[in-house]
């Protein structure tokens, strides 16, 4: 047998083998539309219409109106295989284009175009393209950017360059409303203009001074893009450079103020040497070129939050819904109970104060766990908060657990709204080992009393008795033994009372406490700073600082702001020089995380300042 007659034979084989190695993936297909999101009256553009798969019939396009379609539909194909794993994946692209001119300014919309795919009718998606008025420009406009501020001209070695005026690249700061209350949120955009002449390179700034509110930054995409926008008569490229999201944190005239860019610009040089190889192999060269970028600062105007505020305003502002779960409503003595609290809703939500429910006397109470489940959206603050709330009941009964009722400010009906969680009753079981006091009696039957004559009896021995010339009774040690109970017992009632007296002084025990608690979270406070943990720093002198005004001026939790520790400071007649003091250590650690600078030295600044304020109130206020 030779070896062509072998390879015969094996052929069959081996083509069986491939085509079980061989899988084609077949997928349902699918038909989009593009077009530019802007384009300008008068100029071309493509809108291409793609559908991924060779079967495909009877196209048919929407009716395009206001648009002058030049040439098309004009059909082009692509195609590619790929082998991964033995599987093989092809793909094949039907591309429509047609070539068009936009007739009118405005918005024009195109329906979905259809087609028949794989024997099935398919719709594209909807396109709006936005048609800009063309550019207006004149000799006289020309001639006036040439010699505005921003222009700059280099001479050297026989070469010059002229680098655009301030119209043909500049940055805008833009807000979406200049009239807010006090914690609704803005958004304040910085976008790029400019002309498509201008070919930027990079863009660099720094973070502008928001000292006056809580800022929240938009994550931007990584890779962005230029679009088409008219502006002042120009159609300039557009890009949205930083956006953030702020919250006034105080009524009154409030100013973004100008923020400065700089930007890097390629300019083309020409060469007027007049060396002949200079003037052939170099006619013209880029440099860059460093433009300075300032915005204009803006007015806010933040009104104050209106009258009606309750207990259960936690400083929310904006638009709220809370719901809550319980783990069980059946548990038995010293077992946990579990509150589960979910605010959700879009606002102030990083701002907001934890909420207090109004638990049994006799419950053991932990502080609750927050959660942060909220992000940036559409400008906008978004998503839930979640606390959950541990307590345990040390007593058996039936108890009610109130609902908690959460006030919010609505800015868009300028009042005050409320939401509450459900009410629960909890069914608490006796516990075991120790979690009731229990008396135990026991009682014995008279038959279990039995004379048994074989048992060991008692027996008496003979008493000898010996008379004594001292007697104790009715001596001094004898009635110093019988007063002694008495004042050992006066004297316990007395500790007792002080002791009840001062634990049921809550407010006193704090007052106590309130230097000694801020010490200890000052110090884990510094732990964090030299660990490098910026943001747990500042949350936790914030948590140190906060906690001990409280504590220390007897303000509740739902009261605490920087206005009522000024106030309450005051009316113990604490000077002035140390209130400043407070309210501005108060605002630099709400701030210092956002301002720039060295964060280390910054850090150990702020803590040797409430170290030092601390002090300063402790010897004020005894």
């Amino acid at each position: 047998m030779n070896i062509s007659e072998k390879t015969r034979r094996l052929l069959p084989l081996v083509m069986f083998i491939l085509l079980i190695g061989v899988r084609a993936v077949a997928q349902d297909a699918t038909f989009t539309a593009q077009a530019p999101q802007a384009v300008v009256l008068g100029e071309r553009f493509r809108i291409t219409y793609k559908v991924d798969t060779r079967d495909a019939k009877e196209f048919r396009a929407p009716d395009m109106k206001s648009i002058n379609i030049l040439s098309g539909p004009n059909t082009s194909t692509s195609s590619s295989t790929s082998i991964y794993n033995g599987q093989v994946t092809s793909t094949y692209t039907l591309t429509y284009t047609y070539v068009a001119v936009a007739t009118e300014v405005g918005d024009v919309s195109l329906d979905g175009a259809t087609i028949k795919a794989n024997g099935k009718q398919l719709t594209s998606n909807k396109l709006t393209i936005k048609v800009l008025p063309p550019d207006q420009t004149s000799s006289q406009q020309q001639s006036q950017g040439q010699g505005s501020g921003q222009a700059r001209q280099q001479q050297s070695s026989g070469q010059s360059s002229t680098v655009g005026s301030g119209e043909d690249l500049f940055m805008l700061a833009t807000v979406d409303k200049t009239t807010v209350y006090e914690q609704e949120a803005l958004l304040l955009t910085f976008k790029i203009y400019k002309l498509p002449s201008v070919d930027l390179q990079t863009m660099s700034s720094k973070m502008p001074d928001l000292k006056n509110f809580h800022v929240q930054e938009v994550e931007l995409p990584q890779q962005k893009e230029f679009n088409l926008e008219h502006y002042n008569g120009r159609n300039y490229q557009t890009m949205v450079w930083l956006q953030y999201v702020l919250f006034p944190q105080h009524s009154g005239e409030l100013e973004i103020p100008a923020t400065p860019f700089e930007g890097v610009v390629a300019q083309r040089v020409e060469n007027r040497s007049n060396d002949v190889f200079d003037m052939f192999f170099n006619s013209s060269r880029y440099v860059e070129v460093k433009r300075e970028l300032t915005t204009r600062n803006i007015k806010i105007n933040v009104k104050p939050l209106p009258q009606g505020k309750t207990n259960s305003f936690y400083g929310g502002v904006g638009d709220f819904n809370i719901s809550s779960t319980i783990n069980s409503t059946d548990v038995t003595a010293n077992d946990a109970v579990t509150i589960r609290v979910i605010l959700s809703g879009t606002g102030n939500l990083k701002l907001i104060k934890t909420p207090e429910i109004k638990f049994p006397q006799d419950f053991d109470i932990y502080d609750p766990k927050v959660e942060n489940k909220y992000t940036i959206k559409g400008g906008r603050q978004t998503g839930n908060k979640v606390y959950e709330y541990l307590a345990i009941p040390r007593h058996a009964g039936q108890y009610t657990i109130p609902a908690l009722e959460f006030q919010y400010f609505d800015p868009k009906s300028g009042s005050y709204k409320t939401v509450k969680t459900d009410e629960y009753t909890l069914n608490v079981a006796k516990g075991q080992g120790g979690g009731e006091s229990q008396t135990s009696v026991s009682y014995v039957n008279k038959e279990d009393l039995k004379f048994v004559g074989q048992d060991v009896r008692f027996h008496s021995t003979p008493a000898v008795l010996k008379s004594t010339d001292v007697q104790f009774f009715g001596s001094f040690l004898f009635y110093f033994c019988l007063a002694l109970p008495l004042v050992i017992l006066l004297l316990l009632v007395v500790i007792s009372r002080k002791r009840i007296a001062d634990s049921a002084n809550a407010a006193k025990v704090k007052v106590k406490k309130a230097s000694s608690v801020a010490t200890k979270r000052l110090k884990v406070a510094r732990k964090l700073m030299k660990e490098g943990r910026k943001d747990d720093f500042y949350d936790e002198m914030m948590r140190a600082l906060l906690g001990y005004f409280g504590d220390k001026l007897a303000i509740p939790v739902a009261e605490l702001s920087k206005d009522n520790i000024e106030a309450e400071l005051k009316r113990r007649n604490v000077s002035d020089e140390p209130v400043k003091l407070v309210i501005g250590l108060l605002d630099d650690c709400e701030f210092a995380r956002y301002a720039p600078g060295d964060e280390s030295g910054k850090m150990d600044r702020l803590y040797e300042q409430a170290v030092s304020v601390i002090g300063q109130i402790e010897g004020s206020i005894k």
